[in-house]
């Protein structure tokens, strides 16, 4: 989830050293055959009793409280899995993964990842992802509309089963009642909000904070007129020179900008504090209940709302995946096929616990799953689902995110 400009370049670097050691690509290779000519309760079997080591960015403590109880507890009551919750953001984890390959170990210490974007991409690209998975594991057949691009791509980018769709988000600004009657909602009233109000209003530095890099394609869509262009794009030239008024335009607010732009916030933590305290105007979030959670948990104030500008906010799907040396595949398996379930879809929906949006389709539900996730109180603060859906535009291609932070980092914060 966390971009890291150098950390790719340092992936891409090792990956040329080691394509001509691979014997074969992620799509070619061969793994844990076994495992697709088994039944499914053969696979829960040989899961049973084992543990499962779990690496995921571990900056929001409802997250990690939320994997730590909640999914601990039930794949350790219901399959008898110890899941081991590690902290690492994906730069970390892919560079221990192209070491590994690199080296030929056969058996790592990571089973599963929380992954998505160009994360992804570097990912399977190198071989170090284990699949096509997904159609051995019975909730992605049983709960997903497995044509949705939303499911098939990340980012733009095909998942060809390599991914299991873990959750869903959509960008969200939050403003306080209290202090602003009428926020933006076009992109010239926001760009005219953070003037009238100087040094009320900043974001995260895109450059080590995916929240921050979001906002920032978001100026570049409304500047470049959408996103529909940059899926017909190959050439990174182009790339910098399409986005380039967009960056000029966020050097341009740096006068009116928290500190004058000379700094910036270096995690959404930072920034959502500084909101509550009323040093901002506004906080950010790539989540559509956040905001609500966060006044349930008494960490912002009751009056605080969320809003998105007339032509949408950025949304994705979030995704677990499975190293190609990953020791124990079937405990990876029958982990992932839990946290895709109905059960903890519905348990993390909740703002007060985690307000991550469900990866099921709603068509796909039986009658009582319905009447369950129609009861859920998302929050006061949460705007309709038919709002959101109508203001809900794609992500731009996973490529294209370290070139926009590269060209950020040179232009903007120079």
């Amino acid at each position: 989830m966390i971009y890291n400009r150098k950390s790719l370049v340092l992936l891409t670097v090792i990956l040329l050293l080691i394509l001509p050691l691979m014997g074969c690509s992620s799509d070619e290779e061969v793994v844990s055959g076994d495992l697709f000519s088994m039944e499914w309760s053969e696979i829960e079997s040989a899961s049973e009793g084992t543990q499962v080591n779990f690496y995921m960015w571990g900056g929001d403590e409802r997250i990690n409280n939320w994997i730590d109880t909640f999914a601990a507890s039930n794949l350790k009551k219901d399959y008898g899995i110890e899941l081991n919750r590690v902290p690492m953001g994906p730069n970390d984890y892919l560079n221990q993964l192209l070491g590994e390959k690199q080296v030929g170990l056969e058996e790592g210490s990571i089973d599963l990842l929380w992954i998505n974007g160009e994360n992804f991409q570097v990912a399977k690209e190198s071989g170090l992802l284990f699949g096509p998975f997904v159609d051995i594991v019975p909730n992605y057949e049983a709960y997903m509309d497995t044509e949705s691009l939303e499911i098939i791509t990340d980012f733009g980018y095909p998942t060809e089963g390599y991914e299991l769709p873990y959750g869903k988000a959509q960008f969200t600004f939050t403003y306080d009642q209290a202090r602003t009657e009428d926020p933006p909602y076009t992109f010239d009233e926001l760009i005219q909000w953070i003037k009238d109000n100087p040094g009320k209003f900043t974001y995260p530095d895109p450059v080590s904070n995916f929240t921050g890099s979001v906002f920032v394609r978001h100026i570049i869509y409304e500047m470049t007129g959408g996103y529909e262009a940059y899926h017909q794009i190959e050439d990174e030239e182009e790339i910098r020179e399409m986005i380039r008024p967009a960056m000029e335009l966020l050097r341009d607010l740096k006068p009116y900008l928290w500190r004058e732009g000379q700094t910036y916030p270096a995690t959404t933590a930072q920034l959502n504090n500084m909101f509550v305290d009323g040093e901002l105007m506004a906080t950010m979030a790539y989540s559509s209940i956040l905001t609500s959670g966060e006044i349930a948990s008494g960490n912002f104030p009751e009056t605080a709302r969320t809003f998105v500008l007339e032509n949408g906010t950025i949304a994705n799907t979030h995704f677990l995946a499975i190293p190609f040396n990953s020791p124990n595949k079937a405990g990876a398996l029958v982990a992932a096929n839990f946290l895709a379930g109905f059960e903890a879809q519905v348990s993390k929906f909740d703002p007060q616990i985690w307000g991550d949006m469900p990866i099921f389709s709603y068509e796909k539900l039986s009658d009582e799953e319905k009447a369950i996730v129609d009861s859920i109180d998302t929050g006061i603060a949460t705007l309709s689902q038919e709002t959101l859906d109508s203001h809900s535009v794609p992500e731009m291609p996973a490529r294209f995110v370290p070139i926009i932070e590269e060209e950020w980092d040179r232009i903007v914060n120079r």
